[in-house]
């Protein structure tokens, strides 16, 4: 495939409050651009110091954007406070940021951007690729990528793009990483007993579920389970969650780089409803799933109507109280659990990356 395109950048930001799903996929899909020879400059604003040296170490450009004081109402947009100041003021920002070049396309990954925002950067790009999840404001995009399943997946985006704008819908876009597709083709479904479980949620759990998992998992009776725990660099509970790892003797990893070794060793999975749902799909990963978001309930739920997980709501008092159980009934439960783990692993292929760069370069 020939791919004339040269420049690309990337508009997005991550905190405690966003989370850092949003860059990751961001990341990945700028290492698959990276591969056909682009140029990539990330622009971003209050970038955690951690991700900044991430982009460093890669060779990423990396302009950040200044934060300033507003008294206005941001918009009406649910997540207008994530962006920090007005969009009129962001998009002042960020053609300032872009305008030393001619930029081939514009990828934003942000709740609190929409399409007046959008079609101000137009002046300096030649496209525009929006990454959304939720559906809940229009866009002004070439090409907008949902990676999620749902029920409604065909219809949500109806009168929110413009009518030459492809859609590309589904975990068949799903972005992982190049040991996530290269892992797909070694895992089998998983079978029998199980013996090994992951506990990942997300890169900044800042409600702690991760220790309220372990805590589960410490009062269930399974003989001999080995018990991994993955958690961010920033997660607010680090001494917490590690004093309560070593009190249960389970294994914690903090900021890992071998996520998708560990999804390919376990038998079972507990954790959010976010981006990692198409890498434990992808490596045929039974997961129990909890949603820490509004925004992740439908993706959370989408995998249970598949087949590919199973989902309880947390939130819900009854379910809260009765965590261990719950935990304790879907690990032992081996028919589920091997019925999970076939369909997870049909339903992604590790190949959204490219299939996404090609659709850029037609």
């Amino acid at each position: 495939m020939s791919f004339p395109i040269q420049h690309i950048a990337f508009r997005i930001d991550a905190s405690n409050q966003i989370g850092t799903g949003h860059f990751m996929r961001c990341l990945t899909l700028a290492d698959g651009l990276k591969k056909h020879g682009a140029h990539i400059r990330f622009v971003c604003r209050n970038l955690p110091e951690y991700l900044h040296k991430m982009l460093v170490e890669k060779g990423y450009e990396f302009l950040p954007l200044v934060s300033s004081q507003i008294d206005t109402p941001l918009d009406e947009l649910a997540h207008a406070s994530w962006l920090g100041v007005t969009q009129e003021q962001d998009a002042i920002d960020s053609v300032q940021a872009l305008s030393d070049w001619s930029w081939d396309w514009l990828i934003v990954d942000h709740y609190a951007l929409d399409a007046r925002w959008e079609s101000k950067l137009r002046q300096i790009v030649k496209h525009i690729l929006v990454i959304d999840d939720i559906a809940d404001r229009e866009h002004d995009c070439d090409i907008l990528l949902d990676q999620n399943f749902y029920t409604d997946m065909q219809t949500r985006y109806i009168d929110k793009v413009p009518s030459h704008c492809r859609l590309l819908l589904g975990p068949h876009y799903a972005l992982l990483r190049a040991e996530f597709r290269e892992l797909h083709q070694q895992v089998k479904p998983r079978s029998g007993l199980v013996k090994h479980v992951l506990v990942f949620f997300g890169g900044i759990d800042s409600h702690n579920y991760t220790g309220r998992t372990i805590e589960a998992l410490s009062e269930i009776e399974i003989p001999d389970l080995h018990v991994d725990v993955v958690i961010g660099s920033q997660h607010p509970y680090c001494e917490e969650v590690e004093s309560v790892c070593k009190k249960h003797g389970f294994i914690l990893h903090v900021q890992t780089d071998k996520m998708a070794e560990l999804m390919a060793s376990a038998d079972y999975a507990i954790g959010a409803g976010g981006s990692a749902t198409w890498e434990r799909c992808c490596l045929g990963l039974p997961t129990l799933i909890l949603s820490l978001a509004y925004n992740q309930i439908e993706i959370a739920k989408g995998l249970d109507i598949l087949g590919a997980g199973k989902y309880i709501d947390i939130q819900n008092n009854e379910n809260s109280a009765d965590f261990p159980k719950i935990v304790f009934s879907v690990l032992r439960n081996n028919k589920q659990m091997k019925l999970f783990s076939e369909k997870a692993y049909s339903v992604v292929d590790g190949q959204g990356v490219d299939r996404l760069c090609e659709a850029m370069a037609c």
